[in-house]
């Protein structure tokens, strides 16, 4: 394997071991106990990292176990202010108040992430309807769209790492790089097809 490959591994099995400890209204959900999924989404995402990012952010959980935080836990925690708002105000005293210099930061992230899950929209209109609706706007208690989870996570990493998240997608903007269309092809791959557009004639039919 590797070196990128052994950091993306580690922080999965991290990410897990967090994910297992994170406590849900009415127990244990079913994705918490479905690793292959769990397993394959986080790996597919990490992959479009740089490797000084996946430096950073394994060094981001190895602070956060050493200090008994969380993240996962707080990420989660960050998306209920948008999908289930009476339940946050319950619990955001709870929650480290978000540091407001990196504010900027993440919407600027946000922005150009969205602006590729747009454009993939439509391109494979079928193959990205069947994971998260895109937009905010469109969350429940039931459902998180990539806009909110991709907010709530961002609010999880340091400064160090939100600053090298954001160096690596703006490079790729610049050379016109949806590192979103990456992303989904390493989890199209790991379920077997051969490509995204094998993967969105087949769920055309």
């Amino acid at each position: 394997m590797s070196k990128k490959d052994d950091l993306v591994t580690t922080i999965v099995e991290i990410e897990w071991c967090m994910f297992q400890n994170v406590r849900n209204v009415g127990g244990t959900a079913p994705c918490q106990r479905d690793y292959e999924t769990f397993e394959i989404m986080r790996y597919s995402q990490a992959m479009s990292w740089s490797e000084a990012t996946l430096e950073s952010y394994l060094d981001d959980l190895s602070a956060a176990e050493e200090s008994g935080r969380n993240l996962l836990t707080e990420k989660y925690a960050r998306m209920m202010e948008s999908t289930s708002p009476l339940e946050y105000e319950r619990i955001k005293e709870l929650i480290a108040p978000l540091d407001p210099e990196v504010t900027p930061l993440i919407e600027r992230i946000v922005q150009i992430e969205l602006k590729w899950q747009e454009e993939l929209l439509e391109k494979y209109p079928h193959l990205v309807r069947r994971g998260r609706p895109i937009h905010s706007s469109e969350d429940t208690s039931f459902t998180t769209s990539f806009e909110t989870y991709l907010r709530g996570e961002l609010a999880t990493y340091s400064p160090k790492t939100l600053d090298l998240y954001y160096d690596n997608i703006a490079d790729h903007e610049r050379k016109g790089t949806n590192l979103g269309m990456m992303t989904l092809e390493y989890m199209t791959k790991r379920y077997g097809y051969n490509s995204l557009e094998e993967a969105e004639a087949r769920l055309t039919k």
